[in-house]
């Protein structure tokens, strides 16, 4: 699909000039704006172990406190190791490095680190309702045994190889093109936009990739509604977190990628920062269950539409759109 390039009044700069960052607005308070059960119980967890390590493992907490880099002052507790940094790592400058990091391998687990709170709390409920199922009445043991599968697979982390194209965006989201609009004028992008909405089923992978090399502009949080992702009225009505980027390499364009809550989706993960960057493919964060996601281009002469409404798309790996450089 190609854009109309009578659609703009002239063609855009060579190269636009490079934004400034803008700070992480007070309605970003950890990386899970929306909060949720599963994150207070982990919370909660972290002050309970905090407390064992303090009184039972000193050396352990002396030997992370003079690892740690930088200050994490932004974060609302006491940061005694990497795990205390989950929630609130968009919000903190401290840290460890990853030889310094002895919790690095749960990035390499085929489950995205985010989730594994959701993991443990919904899938051993299921494992151990179908345990006492399989005792009680084996037949009604299936039922839970194939929700607990359901989460694992819902938490999926494949790893994603995307294409080194240049002038190629990659879809952010896995799932199904539902919308692919033209707006005439995009605040944060300054002109005409075309607009490429995705719906993720609960069956989708929900982790949320950027689309080309980009540098985190400004992240905006909107609490809304859950209507149905399908529904083109939920882009505008529903809890959302738009993320601000601008290409690394010129001509430096804006984008934004949206993650949209849905029906049953109501835990919108960003965990990108500020003046971060990423590379093309990158995962930035997640949304828990049904959802929608949508990517702002700007609408330039030499712009192509990579796709159509109702084909499915892969986050990291299916092109969207090309811009033809000039």
């Amino acid at each position: 699909m190609r854009m109309p390039e009578d659609a703009t009044s002239e063609s855009p700069p060579d190269v636009a000039p490079e934004l400034d960052v803008e700070p992480l607005s007070p309605d970003m308070p950890s990386i899970q704006p929306g909060g949720g059960v599963c994150m207070r119980i982990e919370l909660a967890w972290g002050y309970l172990r905090r407390g064992y390590l303090r009184r039972f493992r000193p050396g352990y907490v002396q030997k992370m406190a003079a690892l740690r880099q930088g200050d994490p002052a932004g974060c609302p507790h006491k940061v005694l190791d990497p795990r205390d940094l989950k929630f609130f790592r968009n919000r903190c400058h401290g840290g460890w490095s990853a030889q310094d990091d002895p919790f690095l391998w749960r990035d390499r687990l085929p489950v995205v680190r985010e989730g594994l709170a959701e993991l443990v709390l919904l899938g051993g409920a299921c494992l151990l309702l179908t345990l006492i199922l399989g005792f009680v009445y084996w037949p009604l043991a299936w039922i839970p045994a194939i929700l607990g599968l359901f989460v694992v697979a819902f938490f999926r982390n494949p790893r994603r190889v995307p294409p080194a194209d240049p002038g190629a965006f990659v879809s952010p989201a896995d799932g199904t093109i539902a919308s692919i609009e033209p707006v005439e004028h995009d605040e944060f992008l300054g002109g005409p936009a075309v607009v490429v909405g995705i719906f993720l089923s609960v069956f989708n992978v929900h982790i949320n990739r950027v689309p080309d090399h980009v540098r985190v502009i400004g992240i905006r949080y909107r609490p809304g509604r859950f209507l149905n992702a399908l529904r083109a009225v939920s882009a505008r009505e529903n809890e959302q977190v738009v993320l601000r980027l601008q290409g690394t390499q010129p001509p430096y364009r804006r984008m934004e990628v949206r993650q949209i809550a849905g029906a049953i989706a109501r835990r919108i993960v960003c965990f990108a920062k500020p003046g971060e960057q990423f590379s093309r493919g990158e995962s930035f964060g997640m949304i828990k269950f049904g959802s929608r996601t949508e990517l702002v281009l700007p609408r330039e002469p030499g712009m192509h539409i990579e796709v159509q409404v109702g084909q499915k798309v892969r986050a990291g790996t299916t092109v969207l759109a090309r811009f033809r450089e000039t």
